[in-house]
């Protein structure tokens, strides 16, 4: 299993979050994922890095909730990014809005 394919199976056990999200959150298509699942073809540097930053998001929701529920709150409108979904702000590249409201949510600070 390639390191991409382990990222992307992270992101699921973590998080609960499919290949097709995935790919819906990188802005690219399920089949690209397929790829770099497969060892097919792998990401560009932007993509990859937006693939690392998700599973550090998926590692970091892990710490307070279950696969499940982590799913819900990446595709769930939230208070504190003014009702926009995570996936949302994850999909226009606002990634660090979003670790930053899941630090608070570590911290104590928001639940």
């Amino acid at each position: 299993m390639s390191a991409v394919a382990k990222r992307l199976e992270s992101i699921r056990a973590h998080a609960g979050i499919t290949g097709r999200e995935v790919a819906q959150l990188l802005n690219t298509t399920p089949q690209t994922i397929s790829r770099w699942y497969r060892g097919r073809a792998s990401p560009q540097p932007r993509n990859l890095d937006h693939l690392l930053r998700l599973d550090w998001l998926a590692d970091q929701l892990a710490t307070v909730y279950d696969p499940d529920e982590a799913r819900l709150w990446v595709f769930a409108p939230h208070p504190e990014l003014d009702g926009d979904r995570p996936a949302d702000r994850i999909a226009q590249g606002q990634m660090q809005e979003v670790l930053a409201v899941v630090d608070r949510l570590q911290s104590g600070g928001y639940v």
